[in-house]
């Protein structure tokens, strides 16, 4: 089977630590590179972040430094979620690998051209990358074949009660992509807010014993505390999901719908507005996905992480 190759968008706080060692175990894709962009935390955490996880797992990919900001708005950080440190206040060790000095955006537009239609971006941090990179090259619509997204919702959100984080951080952004013409399939909280681990299952993943391994139940015992003092029974692994779907949609829920990103109201700034419950049907420019079988979840989490 020949590879599908990929650009891994991301903000690495501690959901996008998992997902990048999933990633790494999925023999489907061709991961070409990494892009990092302001989110969960700053840039430069973001990005060390990120090298230090492909470090800790030994994947020789590269990495590119993309938006420190949003398009037009003020950088909007989850510390109280990822930590300081964008991992919970582990410290992995440092990594060596050389950042290559061509943003993020121009970087995917270049892959884009040399793959012909073929590329497929997940992205699961601020859209901020991907908005630049389509206001700046008009071509690049015809040039990707889908783009996965871990953001937004149909329903309920989170930074706000309107809006997801990721989608509220640069809406504009977003909105930019959503409208693109390429296929954005919208892993958003309907979905990942049941892609949850216990803490016995992060037990789980743990007792496997590689270093990945124990890397992933420690990195996870901030963001579990805080979602257990919401009085919810895990930590949702959001980016994870995304990941999982892109590589096999059989256990997830998938609905084609029309989505816009609110980029002005006063309360509903950031809001991803679908037409899935309505009667007002708009033109399919999405899908969502609504639904995951939790238990077929974690057994992959588990099988993935074994492999260590």
């Amino acid at each position: 089977m020949s590879q599908i190759p990929l650009i891994f968008d991301c903000d690495t706080g501690v959901d996008d630590a998992i997902a990048i060692m999933l990633l790494n175990k999925l023999p489907q894709f061709k991961l070409l590179a990494l892009t990092t962009v302001a989110g969960n935390v700053e840039l430069e955490k973001t990005t060390n972040n990120t090298l230090r996880v492909l470090e800790l797992i030994g994947a020789d990919v590269p990495v590119y430094r993309g938006a420190a900001k949003p398009i037009f708005r003020e950088h909007v950080s989850a510390v109280y979620v990822h930590g300081e440190n964008g991992l919970g206040g582990i410290e992995l060790p440092q990594s060596n690998q050389a950042i290559p000095g061509v943003n993020a955006w121009d970087y995917i537009f270049q892959e884009a051209v040399k793959w012909q239609g073929e590329l497929e971006i997940i992205a699961v941090g601020p859209l901020t990358n991907l908005g630049l990179a389509f206001i700046k090259y008009k071509q690049l619509p015809d040039l990707i074949k889908r783009i996965v997204i871990m953001g937004g919702s149909a329903s309920l959100g989170n930074i706000t009660p309107a809006a997801e984080f990721n989608i509220y951080v640069d809406p504009e952004a977003a909105d930019i992509v959503f409208c693109s013409g390429v296929p954005a399939y919208m892993c958003g909280l309907d979905m990942t807010m049941k892609a949850y681990l216990t803490a016995e299952e992060m037990a789980q993943v743990g007792a496997l014993g590689s270093k990945p391994a124990k890397f992933f139940q420690d990195v996870v015992q901030g963001p579990l505390n805080f979602y257990h003092s919401l009085g919810l029974p895990g930590m949702s692994l959001h980016d994870p999901a995304a990941v999982l779907y892109a590589n096999d949609p059989t256990n997830f829920e998938t609905h084609p719908v029309g989505i816009r990103v609110e980029t002005k109201g006063q309360h509903s700034l950031g809001r991803t507005v679908t037409d899935l419950y309505s009667d007002a049907q708009w033109e399919k420019n999405a899908y969502i996905i609504t639904d995951i079988d939790r238990k077929k979840f974690f057994e992959r989490v588990l099988d993935l992480m074994s492999q260590y």
